[in-house]
């Protein structure tokens, strides 16, 4: 079957309900209503595995009855249809539900790191990056061939790092075994998460959305939160480690998994990114 031809339709698909109206959201984003009363997102991908891996990682984030997501209703090579969540604003209290929902998401644990979602397909993306998802067994080799390594060499390519600075961060990939701290099981992680990624729901609950969830380093998650700042972030960490306390030196590590969000913003857009990925890693070379 084909897929429907605009986000009318595809609501109507995928929900089972007539469409009463549509305006424009964000982005590729439609507000859509329906005639029972709902409103969903509908949601227009530029490829069908990005499509796929984002319902499926909502999907698996759901699974962990952990933090809140928007319902999938129904998706297809090009539409995906979900709940609209009606937002609020951030509080402490709400920061630190977030906080333990994070840390019971990434006790969900993966299959291996680098894991897809289940359905989710191994080329999927991070933002408009693309991003390959290939299993492995050692964080700190699988950290550096499959997160840090694939988007360095794409900016050296590029010309927006020089090959002299890619040194630096050539070097820490090889050090990473001795400076990645506690090994941990593989986690269950959003993959995205920087704070445009957190709805603050006007019921007082944090939601996720837009996952590149994949099976992870759960200090990597907290990291992106810290990398482009997120409201109550302190209350976040507390309440993270009321249910699964971090290991030690973590703040210190923070740095090393900003790297690989640092150098996808770097191919994304430009030099401004590379100083910063250069500045981390070069700070967890001291380590």
């Amino acid at each position: 079957m084909s897929s429907p031809t605009d986000p009318a339709a595809a609501a109507a698909l995928h929900t089972g309900a007539a469409v009463s109206a549509v305006r424009a959201g964000s982005g590729a984003l439609r507000v859509v209503e329906l005639v029972d009363g709902r409103t969903v997102m509908v949601k227009e991908n530029r490829a069908p595995q990005a499509t796929r891996a984002e319902a499926t990682g909502l999907m698996w984030l759901a699974d962990a009855e952990s933090v809140r997501v928007p319902t999938v209703f129904g998706w297809d090579e090009r539409w995906l249809v979900t709940e609209r969540v009606v937002t609020g604003g951030p509080d402490p209290t709400a920061a630190r539900e977030l906080g333990r929902g994070l840390a019971r998401l990434h006790t969900a644990g993966a299959p291996a790191f680098g894991a897809p979602p289940p359905g989710g397909p191994a080329d999927a993306y991070i933002g408009q990056a693309p991003m390959h998802n290939s299993p492995g067994v050692s964080w700190p080799v699988w950290y550096a061939e499959q997160r840090v390594l694939p988007y360095l060499r794409r900016a050296v390519d590029e010309g927006t790092l020089r090959p002299g600075e890619a040194r630096a961060v050539e070097e820490l990939c090889d050090r990473l075994p001795d400076l990645a701290g506690p090994a941990e099981p593989p986690a269950r992680l959003h993959g995205d998460l920087w704070n445009g990624n957190v709805l603050w729901g006007a019921d007082g609950h944090p939601y996720l959305i837009d996952p590149a969830a994949h099976g992870g380093h759960r200090e990597t998650d907290l990291a992106m939160l810290d990398l482009f700042g997120c409201p109550y972030l302190p209350q976040i960490v507390e309440g993270y480690e009321e249910i699964a306390p971090l290991r030690a030196g973590r703040p210190a590590r923070i740095g090393l998994h900003q790297l690989f969000p640092l150098l996808v913003h770097t191919v994304l857009f430009g030099r401004g990114y590379a100083e910063q990925a250069l500045a981390a890693a070069r700070s967890a070379l001291l380590l």
